[in-house]
């Protein structure tokens, strides 16, 4: 099964040059990468010593996962600084926020693609004595190699979303003689599930994985840091108050097409709060340029964080691409586009309203957490199947709101405005949900402590 396996990936993959090709030449995607995800060259390994050895692997998909795991990785490094720590990531924006928020990590290099010989290359290169998948990205290949060097592989903070079960199920139920004994063989690998909630555990056994090896430990999203004040946020605060601009809107995360549906919650806004607004910060950054058209054809005047003369997060005043003083925004600019990576959280702190990305069109909805943890109120769309439990947590105490048009959305924000206490009460709420859920990271620190002190084999 491992070589129908991979066949298939190089089937798809042979079908994909084409688009690969495109994509790299047009926006500089994939061919800048190649090297690493074929596992020839890792340029940011190269400066670890070539003695070091038992290394701790952490792989984060992308941007959400990077976040989520900055907890645990600044943990992992306090607890065992003589083992290099290494980040992998898939996606050029986790890899770029991996860069940023995880600067103590020994090396941040691009997850390989699972075929066995670019597997090999990597795990040759990091030389892990453990790996940490964050979340639930099950790899065959990668899987199988580390069983093979006997290298613990564990799952954390694992979840398996509405959508992902179904497929299985689907896919399961249509190949079910071989599907399932390979899934199995698969999942065997692993020597530890940290599921985020019960149902989680439940399908990860039900697909096959070890029910001895399954816990439920808890999502590390509720453990992420509440991010500094950047010099964008300090430079936004200090214009927003001095133009009286009120309520402030953070749009986050907002993923391809749905740029329109909130900037139509927005102008519902508007008709009630003409000096409201609008942070609106797509999801990736292929989706920059687009929203920036879509802007424009709501004949709104709007700034891109780029062009602003304010430095970067990871930058310091004398860095930036000019001068750092006061720079107002011009009267007629109702909308900032954050076409940049890793100023988002940030600006949760500023926020009157947030709206979560990802939920107005049927993408499956994005973590409300980083606006509750500084208690702002999450309001979404119908479509959050990705974080189906996090969202019927808050809805259920009362810590969200739940719409099922744009126009609702900026009802929602209009009759927050209008009621004070209710506004306080929520938000309140929401920050309480967060702090009474944290311990992820401790649960996970004390399994992972298991196999790097020697305890488990």
């Amino acid at each position: 099964m491992y070589f129908i396996y991979s066949f298939l990936m190089g089937l798809a993959a042979f079908l994909l040059v084409p688009y690969w090709l495109v994509q790299g030449l047009r926006n500089g995607k994939y061919l800048s990468n190649l090297g690493e995800r074929l596992g020839f060259s890792f340029p940011s390994l190269a400066k670890l010593p070539a003695q070091s050895h038992g290394a701790i692997w952490i792989h984060a998909v992308s941007v959400g996962e990077v976040l989520s795991g900055i907890t645990l990785a600044r943990r992992l490094k306090a607890a065992y600084p003589d083992r290099p720590l290494i980040v992998s990531t898939t996606t050029i924006s986790g890899q770029v926020l991996a860069r940023e928020r995880l600067s103590f990590a020994d090396a941040v290099i691009y997850f390989p693609l699972d075929w066995s010989f670019c597997v090999r290359r990597a795990l040759d290169a990091v030389r892990p004595s453990l790996v940490l998948l964050l979340e639930t990205e099950m790899w065959p290949n990668f899987l199988r190699e580390c069983g093979r060097r006997e290298v613990p592989v564990l799952f954390v903070s694992g979840r398996i979303s509405d959508r992902s079960f179904a497929r299985y199920q689907r896919y399961l139920g249509a190949f079910r003689l071989f599907l399932r004994p390979f899934l199995k063989s698969v999942l065997l690998q692993a020597k530890s599930y940290l599921m985020q909630s019960e149902k989680d555990a439940e399908r990860i056994r039900a697909l096959g994985a070890p029910a001895e090896r399954v816990r439920v430990s808890g999502n590390l999203k509720y453990d992420m840091e509440l991010p500094a004040p950047t010099p964008l946020s300090s430079w936004l605060e200090a214009e927003v108050q001095r133009s009286g601009r009120s309520p402030v809107i953070v749009a986050g995360s907002v993923v391809a097409t749905e740029e329109p549906l909130a900037l139509i919650a927005f102008g519902t806004l508007q008709g009630e709060y003409r000096n409201a607004f609008l942070v609106l910060a797509p999801r990736k950054p292929e989706y920059f340029d687009a929203a920036a058209e879509f802007i424009d054809e709501s004949h709104r005047k709007f700034i891109r964080r780029s062009q602003l003369p304010v430095p970067g997060p990871a930058q310091t005043p004398g860095q930036a691409n000019g001068p750092t003083g006061n720079h107002p925004i011009p009267e007629n600019v109702t909308v900032l586009l954050l076409d940049s990576i890793g100023e988002l959280a940030s600006l949760y702190r500023l926020a009157d309203g947030a709206f979560i990305g990802g939920s107005l069109v049927p993408s499956g909805g994005h973590n409300i957490l980083e606006p509750a943890a500084f208690g702002k109120i999450p309001v979404f769309g119908p479509s959050m199947e990705n974080f189906a439990e996090i969202a019927s947590r808050f809805l259920s105490a009362g810590a969200a709101i739940q719409v099922e048009s744009p126009e609702d959305v900026g009802v929602a924000w209009i009759e927050l405005f209008r009621d004070p206490e209710r506004m306080k009460r929520m938000e309140e709420t929401a920050r309480r949900l967060v702090e009474n859920s944290r311990g992820a990271t401790d649960r996970a620190m004390a399994e992972i402590a298991k196999y790097l002190n020697g305890a488990a084999r």
